[in-house]
């Protein structure tokens, strides 16, 4: 029973990271093109134009969870962790945080490494460096079975720039 459970999330974690390759070039639940345009792109670290610190709390809370950027800019996100828990934090649209969500539910001990989102086991800290093309809202979340659900997101407003 417990190799044909394996046996079974372990194709279905394939076929899931096939589906996303095909798709998009990245993890299963993920973000494809046109997403990636909705909510930015990597940034590259010398060009950021400024810090934010966020904190990761086994309250279900991000600390800011509401931040400020405007369009264009480079932002470096250090991202700590101070509870218990291992959580992430994972900049998307609503729809594409919603869908990953529910894959990881299906999948919690799924491990991801793309740009747009960093994991953390308790006490540790990680950065993310995004920048923000496009104006608007850019939603973010821990998407670790139970916290999304608890309230644990955050929004970017991305404010038009003045060129």
């Amino acid at each position: 029973m417990k190799h044909t459970l394996r046996n079974t999330a372990f194709a279905t974690l394939v076929a899931l990271a096939a589906a996303g390759v095909s798709a998009a070039g990245n993890h299963a639940g993920g973000h494809g093109h046109d997403a990636d345009e909705a909510i930015g792109k990597p940034g590259v670290a010398a060009k950021a134009t400024r810090t934010i610190h966020v904190d990761m709390t086994d309250g279900m809370r991000f600390n800011p969870a509401s931040i400020s950027v405007k369009q264009g800019e480079t932002v470096r996100f250090v991202v700590k962790n101070s509870g218990q828990l291992k959580h992430e934090l994972v900049l998307g649209t609503e729809k594409e945080l919603k869908e990953h969500y529910e894959a990881m539910k299906k999948n919690p001990e799924m491990e991801h490494a793309d740009p747009n989102m960093v994991t953390l086991a308790a006490g540790k800290s990680g950065e993310i460096v995004w920048q923000f093309t496009k104006a608007g809202k850019v939603d973010f979340a821990c998407l670790q079975p139970g916290h999304y659900d608890a309230g644990m997101k955050g929004a970017v407003t991305v404010t038009r720039s003045g060129k």
